[in-house]
C-alpha cells in the first residue's frame, strides 16, 4: 500500500495485490482525497466568487470562531 501525502501537482496512488479487498481500496482513496484536500478545492472551484464575496465570507468565518471560544468559559459550571 503506497500513503504518501505528496506536494500538489502529483496523482494518488494506490497500489493494490491480488488478495486486496475493493472496499478496502475505495476507502483508502476517500481518505487519500481527504488528505491531499481534493474535494475541498473541487468545491471551492464549482462556481466562481469574486474576490470581495471571498473576504467576507472569511471575516465572518473568523468572527463566528471567535465567538464560538469566547463563549466556552462562560455559563453555570455543571458537576
Amino acid at each position: 500500500m503506497a500513503y504518501e501525502k505528496k506536494s500538489s501537482g502529483e496523482n494518488i496512488r494506490i497500489d493494490i495485490t491480488d488478495g486486496f479487498a475493493v472496499e478496502k481500496a475505495l476507502k483508502k482513496f476517500k481518505r487519500m482525497c481527504d488528505a491531499f484536500g481534493i474535494v475541498k478545492e473541487y468545491r471551492a472551484r464549482e462556481f466562481y466568487q469574486k474576490p470581495s464575496v471571498k473576504k467576507v465570507e472569511k471575516m465572518e468565518a473568523a468572527e463566528k470562531r471567535r465567538n464560538k471560544t469566547s463563549k466556552i468559559g462562560r455559563g453555570p459550571k455543571k458537576i
